[in-house]
């Protein structure tokens, strides 16, 4: 890579970049009570205690990341600092609380851990040595804000665990007017997360962090994309879904167990916070302004993608919070900071209610 300075030059961080609402902690208490009510309704159901969001993995992987040398002086931030290797967990899922049939056709999220990573923690992180990434496979979040989220929490919360069956048949009727939407150039991000997104295969998708977390001396957001061959021929691929509950996942098994894959981790730097807004998540930042810049390649070798064992694991043993972070790496604006005390909330009732202390 060119190690000149980057034009046009990114934006320094400074802590005046967020700015607190004056109601946000009303909004992060009424955001986790409706969490936990979600969880403890699948738990009163099932009589097992899953993630309050995005409950339902399709694949979980171990790789390893190496981060590429070279890099100019605003990509080398935090992790990324100096050429380097770490291993990594990947787990692949989708939004519900629930663990609903795969055709009720929802947005696919990616979590990242890193593991064994030195240097300064975030507060509340000290006991943690991961830095974790969250991913979804579409640029942006679909709510400005916490308080727009919580809204639409609200209304899926009253639905969680009722009716599936008829989640199934709207999920293929959204899909067919999101299809109509795209014919005509455009797209919905509100028919999507409520069950219009294709029948894609999620190996093939490129995924974004949605809102910015501070990049050392900088800000930024991050984009996983798929680079290895057999991942980019999956690219907009629509997979079988008929009469079969979990055939995302089964997608998923029967690529990543027979070959290499490869992913590359982006960063795209903030360059202008009137264009680039660190409080509005729902605003795209564009990339012909700032583009995405590889700093890092994920390689996982050929495994099984996913078993009960795994899921033991992975599902049930582990966390994947944006805030068991670096202070390099801190989250920013109104969507992470609500997210500090929902994940938190949301780990601890699994913990309690499985009786099975999370690692990691």
């Amino acid at each position: 890579m060119n190690t000149a300075t980057l034009s046009p030059a990114p934006v320094r961080f400074d802590p005046s970049v967020e700015t607190v609402a004056d109601d946000e902690l009303q909004t992060q208490s009424e955001l986790v009570a409706t969490l936990l009510g979600m969880s403890r309704t699948m738990a009163d159901h099932t009589g097992h205690a899953a993630r309050s969001v995005h409950a339902k993995s399709h694949g979980l992987l171990r790789g390893e990341l190496r981060v590429q040398g070279g890099l100019p002086e605003p990509l080398a931030q935090g992790l990324f600092a100096a050429p380097g290797s770490h291993q990594v967990v990947m787990r692949l899922s989708t939004p519900p609380a629930e663990m609903l049939d795969d055709r009720v056709s929802l947005p696919r999220g990616m979590a990242l851990k890193v593991m064994n990573v030195e240097g300064e923690r975030v507060e509340g992180s000290e006991a943690h040595t991961t830095q974790d990434f969250l991913f979804v496979d579409g640029p942006v979040f679909p709510a400005p804000d916490a308080k727009g989220f919580l809204k639409s929490l609200k209304l899926l919360a009253g639905t969680t665990d009722k009716a599936p069956n008829a989640k199934r048949v709207l999920s293929s009727v959204l899909q067919g007017v999101e299809k109509a939407v795209e014919a005509v150039g455009g797209q919905s991000g509100t028919l999507i997360a409520m069950g219009g997104h294709p029948e894609v295969h999620p190996l093939g998708a490129t995924f974004f962090t949605q809102v910015p977390i501070r990049y050392g001396n900088y800000i930024a957001k991050l984009q996983l994309v798929p680079v290895s061959s057999n991942l980019v021929a999956l690219e907009g691929q629509p997979i079988d879904l008929d009469g079969k509950p979990d055939g995302t996942r089964e997608a998923v098994m029967d690529v990543v167990r027979q070959e290499p894959a490869e992913w590359e981790l982006r960063v795209q730097l903030c360059v202008d916070l009137e264009r680039m807004p660190v409080e509005d998540a729902s605003v795209e930042w564009p990339q012909d302004l700032s583009p995405f810049l590889p700093v890092a390649r994920i390689t996982t070798t050929p495994q099984a993608g996913w078993s009960d064992a795994l899921s033991r694991e992975i599902d049930d043993g582990m966390s994947f919070n944006p805030w068991h972070a670096l202070a390099a790496h801190r989250p920013l604006g109104n969507v992470m900071r609500a997210r500090k005390p929902a994940y938190a909330a949301s780990s601890n009732y699994r913990s309690e209610r499985n009786g099975c202390p999370l690692h990691r």
